[in-house]
């Protein structure tokens, strides 16, 4: 007989915030990170699990001032409205346009409060391949603790779109219906570029 699964389930979020907006823009041509993490949590948590999420982690890649200072000034602030909303944030310095390292990042931080017991569902916004080396780990984990441990993926999805979620993961599909529901109102450009108007530039 295997671990039995918990009634009430602790789920942490684990969003992948470039990912995540590169999926919402393939998907719903959406063309600046306009979700609100907590509610896209929840809306997706509440749908596999009949639960809201114990705890919302975030993690970015952030275009150094010298290279965007709109990007920089946009992610800033919208990091610090979600640090108001409880989210633990994490943010990294991007490399001529590139992130670096945030894939990895996340990676750690699944296994390591996998480890501490510290959730009973990572619940992974991302489509990244990388992480299936996380999945793979947190299995064996759960054979080690004797313990019921999942790991599921959550990411936007259109019939024109990549569909698959992280492999050896519970997928779980974000419909436009849904991400428009979580859609978040808030300006987070600098006051100098408000009045421009249309989408931020890529």
């Amino acid at each position: 007989m295997g671990p039995i699964e918990p009634a009430g389930k602790r789920v942490v979020a684990f969003v992948d915030g470039q990912n995540l907006y590169r999926c919402a823009k393939n998907c719903f041509g959406y063309h600046y990170p306009n979700y609100d993490v907590v509610a896209l949590s929840r809306i997706a948590c509440r749908q596999q699990y009949g639960c809201d999420p114990t705890e919302v982690r975030f993690y970015t890649g952030v275009a150094p001032l010298s290279e965007s200072p709109l990007w920089h000034a946009f992610w800033h602030a919208k990091l610090r409205a979600m640090g108001q909303q409880g989210v633990y944030t994490f943010n990294r310095p991007t490399r001529n346009g590139k992130e670096k390292g945030i894939d990895v990042r996340i990676a750690l931080d699944i296994i390591r409060m996998a480890h501490r017991n510290q959730y009973d569902v990572a619940l992974v916004f991302s489509q990244d391949q990388d992480l299936s080396e996380a999945a793979n780990e947190i299995r064996t984990i759960a054979v080690e603790q004797r313990r019921w441990i999942k790991i599921a993926c959550a990411f936007p999805c259109a019939d024109h779109a990549n569909n698959r979620g992280i492999n050896s993961t519970d997928w779980i599909r974000i419909t436009r219906a849904m991400y428009d529901r979580c859609i978040d109102p808030r300006d987070y450009r600098p006051k100098s570029a408000r009045s421009v108007p249309g989408p931020l530039p890529r």
